[in-house]
This record gives structure tokens, C-alpha cells and sequence, in this order.
């Protein structure tokens, strides 16, 4: 197994922020900022690595995932739909209602396509019927782009934006689709890799990232690592946290060669945290292969 794509294998506690959800980190390029949200802790984080500082803006209800808006603020996903916040994070426009039961399920991971077209999929949180999906925001509407889902993760572009990929954390899976970044038209899954969890090991595939080389890097939840998978699927090299339950990860810096990872601390036992007093922190990872620069919500 190769570990060549990262110049330091250690990832670093660069804010002990205690989260009990973190997730959903976004690199600002033009401020060099990284937001991220504690999606239990209903807040959307500024986090600056060059001084340290990390702002609060609470909102009144769980907040899933986000884009940077080409005009300002943000597009998010909120447990009641999704919305357009201004640059406080404050809910300005609710462009689609969750078209789900939402005493049941909220939105979960999502982003922007290549183009410009938000996306993002809901949790089933009672993980009973896999009533979750995957959408896509049309013109104040939502296209279904996969459906029969727990928790909808993972989602995230090839370089040439030829594929997006997709998670079903709790089924261990990640899919791969055909996309055109013209149309916005997505093929029909596939299963892309399949984990098989053991007894001692549950670690499965939360948030991702894809870097310029098309690396997959994904956060495996309850697996204490991240891995990166090559473009055809193969595990190219896995780097642990100190911590149980990383959930997502994102490239930024001046350079977009570190990986911040959120992590978790909500529901994991007394014993564990005892020993893992960073668990809910945001972790960074100096990698040799660069990220992409995240692509900002035009209104589409």
C-alpha cells in the first residue's frame, strides 16, 4: 500500500472545538478561511488557520451542509429545506421545502457540481426503511437523483467532473455515477467500492473529497482513519486520527495541499472520550497531491 500522497501522515488537532457533529469543511479561497457546521450543535464555524480563531453563527435549526453563493453567503441544507443564508449565516429565503417527513430526516452532505448546481441528500435517522435521497435544486425544485438510501454522504466530482460519487454510510458502499456537467444529466448507480466491516472494525464511508489527481479521500466513521482510493477504486493509502468518528474532509490552504477533517463526539461512550479528549476537533494533514477549489452555487 502506497502512503507517498501525504508529506505527513500525522494529522493535527488544529482546533479542539468539541463538536458533537462536525462536518461539512469548505475551503473560501478568497478569504482563506475554512467554514464547517456542527450539524447537532446547530452552527455554521469560520475557522482562520492563520490566527486561529473560530467564529460561531448559531442557526435555529440543524444545518447538514452548505455551498459558498457566487453573490454572497451561502445556499445550505437545513433540516426544514433548503436555504439561502446571508454571510452571518441567517436564513433568508427557504428556496425548497424538505420534501420528506422531517420529523424523520433532515439534510445531510451535500455540494456544488462543477457547474454550479447544488445538491445534496437527507439522512432516514430512524435508519428503518431507507427512506432517504439523493437531490438536485432546479430552478426552487428538487430532482431526484437516487433514492432508497439510510444516509446520503459522500458526495463528490471527478476532476473532469465526467463522475460523481456517493455514499450510503450505513450500507458500507460508495457508488459512482456517469455525469454530465453540461446537462447536469447522472446515470444510473453503481456500486464503486464496498466495504466489508468486521467485528472490530465499523469503520465506514462518511464525507469525501476528491484531489486534482482524482484521489478519493473519504472519512470512515467509527473507523478512527481516512482513506484514499484511486480513481479505479483501490485503497491507494489510509491515515489514522487519534480520535473514532472522522466525518468528512476538505482540501484548503494557500496552496490547497491540507486536508481539514471535522469530527465527531455526539453519542460516543464515556470510556472512548475519556481517551480521545480531541473527538468533535477539526484535524489538518499536509498532503503531496493538492485539492480542487470548491465550486460556488450560481443560483441554478
Amino acid at each position: 500500500m502506497q502512503t507517498n500522497t501525504s508529506s505527513n501522515a500525522s494529522p493535527l488537532c488544529v482546533l479542539d472545538a468539541r463538536a458533537q457533529l462536525g462536518e461539512c469543511p469548505r475551503w473560501d479561497e478568497r478569504r482563506q478561511v475554512l467554514y464547517w457546521v456542527d450539524i447537532l450543535g446547530q452552527a455554521l464555524h469560520r475557522f482562520d488557520p492563520a490566527t486561529g480563531s473560530d467564529v460561531t453563527f448559531a442557526l435555529p435549526e440543524a444545518i447538514g451542509c452548505f455551498a459558498l453563493a457566487e453573490d454572497g453567503g451561502f445556499i445550505a441544507g437545513l433540516r426544514s429545506g433548503i436555504w439561502r443564508l446571508d454571510a452571518q449565516a441567517r436564513p433568508q429565503e427557504q428556496l425548497c421545502a424538505n420534501p420528506e417527513d422531517i420529523r424523520t430526516s433532515r439534510f445531510n452532505d451535500g455540494r456544488c457540481d462543477p457547474r454550479g448546481r447544488f445538491i445534496a441528500g437527507t439522512i432516514d435517522e430512524p435508519k428503518a426503511g431507507g427512506r432517504a435521497h439523493l437531490y438536485r435544486l432546479s430552478q426552487q425544485r428538487l430532482e431526484v437523483l437516487s433514492h432508497g438510501l439510510l444516509t446520503s454522504n459522500g458526495l463528490a466530482f471527478s476532476p473532469d467532473g465526467r463522475w460523481m460519487y456517493h455514499a450510503d454510510t450505513p450500507n458500507f458502499t460508495i457508488y459512482r455515477s456517469a455525469y454530465d456537467v453540461a446537462t447536469g444529466a447522472c446515470g444510473p448507480r453503481a456500486t464503486w467500492v464496498s466495504i466489508a466491516p468486521t467485528a472490530e472494525d465499523r469503520g465506514r464511508p462518511d464525507g469525501a473529497a476528491v484531489d486534482a489527481e482524482g484521489g478519493y479521500w473519504s472519512a470512515f466513521y467509527e473507523g478512527g482513519r481516512v482513506v484514499r482510493f484511486t480513481p479505479a477504486g483501490k485503497v491507494d493509502a489510509m491515515y489514522p486520527l487519534p480520535v473514532q468518528c472522522p466525518t468528512m474532509c476538505a482540501f484548503g490552504g494557500p496552496d490547497l495541499r491540507t486536508l481539514y477533517i471535522t469530527t465527531a463526539r455526539a453519542g460516543r461512550p464515556p470510556a472512548e472520550l475519556a481517551g480521545q479528549p480531541q473527538a468533535g476537533g477539526l484535524f489538518a494533514l499536509r498532503t503531496a497531491v493538492p485539492g480542487l477549489i470548491e465550486p460556488r452555487w450560481r443560483g441554478c
